[in-house]
């Protein structure tokens, strides 16, 4: 093996097992290098695996097949060397920062006197001096998530996986403390060699990593891998950023992403019907097509957020994504002419037309005397295609949509699906 290379991922795949429909291929064939001194950066489409691959680097969850190696060694579990930074700030609130930062050290046997010096040397480089003896309650989001960067970097990894570890944090706070870890890996006052990380902003990935690997869907494979050479600092305003900006989005709804046929088992993307139409209003404002680059600048929002939603109007047939662009269909066109009720009417004729589970829950109540059927019954049918957090993400998704376009009605109190004269299918 390269000694440059820390971490080496061949044919990596996870499949997760549905019991009574076959298992669903969530990641296939992930071959990866990564290198010293640099850091790599995973985007993707919501649902890709980028999160599901860094806890198989991790050790925390098995690969269904391949390999993961770090320096040589297969990586079973959780290994000295690499170390985890979470989205979500998951520490001990009976715990002083002080007690939170030395868990690790503690679990790998450091001696008393060395965790501690270590931890206070941790906290202090992080930029937490004063509060050791604080609580997290007493701390804000920022300053919790500094202790769990503390707490990462105190074991003294090789490699750091970070997990969107800013997304949780407002603007201005997530911006301090993404350009202060930045300056701490650039003048190397972190033992860190390498940093493998998950973001949902692509503004993030451009102003720190050293390349990008785009990942696609269903199942997610590698696309492409985009080097960044843009000297730090960057900036987002400078031609060269914003060619690479519009090249990411390129990559990633370029030929191969999109849709494919969906069944009932879909992951219906996370999107509002309100949401769909507002960001279909600003396409028309640019003339029925728009850069993604600048859609996003324009809504002030993430590739994160604005992704579901764009994924959500390519399903329902009022907009088409490619090569960093979206276009109305005149399907699109003709909702946002269209008066509420009319609009109503669209919508539902969409998604009964272009959506199986739609179809099946009102075929369903159709079929029954009183036109009801439990909440319940449509998501134990969502478990046999994926998880239970998964369907019902999903199951709230679809009862949102039909709910807007009166194809059926919601009781959340009986937990009752309900038939509407709006509802007969169509087609």
């Amino acid at each position: 093996m390269n000694d440059n290379v820390l971490l080496e991922l061949r044919s990596v795949g996870r499949r997760f097992h549905a019991p009574q429909r076959g298992d669903s291929l969530i990641l296939d064939g992930i071959d990866l290098d990564v290198h010293q001194g640099e850091i790599v950066a995973l985007v993707g489409r919501s649902g890709c695996g980028k999160s599901t691959l860094l806890r198989i680097v991790s050790g925390l969850m098995p690969p269904t097949n391949g390999t993961v190696r770090y320096r040589g060694q297969p990586v079973t579990r959780p290994v000295p060397g690499i170390s985890m930074v979470f989205q979500s700030f998951g520490l001990f609130p009976w715990l002083s920062v002080l007690e939170n930062v030395e868990l690790g050290l503690e679990a790998q046997g450091v001696a008393a006197a060395e965790r501690r010096q270590r931890a206070l040397q941790a906290i202090d480089m992080i930029g937490l001096d004063g509060f050791e003896s604080a609580y997290p309650r007493e701390l804000s989001g920022g300053m919790r998530q500094r202790v769990g960067f503390a707490r990462a970097l105190v074991v003294n990894p090789d490699v750091l996986l970070m997990d969107e570890p800013f997304s949780a944090l407002d603007v201005p706070t997530s911006e301090t403390l993404r350009n202060d870890l930045l300056t701490l890996w650039l003048e190397r006052q972190i033992p860190t060699r390498a940093i493998l990380m998950v973001s949902h902003s692509l503004e993030e990935v451009l102003l720190m990593a050293d390349r990008v690997v785009i990942l696609d869907s269903n199942p997610g494979r590698i696309k492409q891998e985009l080097p960044i050479t843009l000297r730090h600092p960057r900036d987002e305003a400078a031609p060269a950023f914003r060619q690479l900006l519009e090249r990411l989005y390129s990559i990633m709804t370029g030929v191969g992403s999109s849709l494919v046929a969906i069944g009932l088992g879909h992951p219906l993307p996370k999107a509002g019907a309100t949401q769909m139409t507002g960001v279909l209003g600003a396409i028309a404002a640019g003339g029925g097509e728009r850069s993604l680059a600048d859609l996003a600048d324009d809504l002030e929002m993430d590739a994160s957020d604005l992704f579901p939603i764009l994924e959500a109007l390519e399903l329902l047939d009022f907009a088409r994504l490619s090569e960093g662009h979206v276009q109305l269909t005149p399907h699109g066109r003709g909702l946002l002419d269209a008066d509420i009720q009319r609009r109503k009417a669209i919508f539902g004729e969409h998604l009964l037309r272009r959506v199986p589970l739609a179809r099946h829950i009102r075929r369903v109540l159709d079929e029954r005397p009183g036109q009801q059927a439990p909440r319940e019954r449509f998501l134990h049918e969502l478990e046999d295609y994926m998880s239970p957090a998964e369907a019902e993400r999903v199951m709230t998704a679809m009862i949102n949509w039909g709910r807007y376009a009166e194809i059926f009605e919601y009781d959340a109190g009986t937990g009752l699906l309900l038939g509407t004269d709006a509802g007969t299918l169509v087609g």
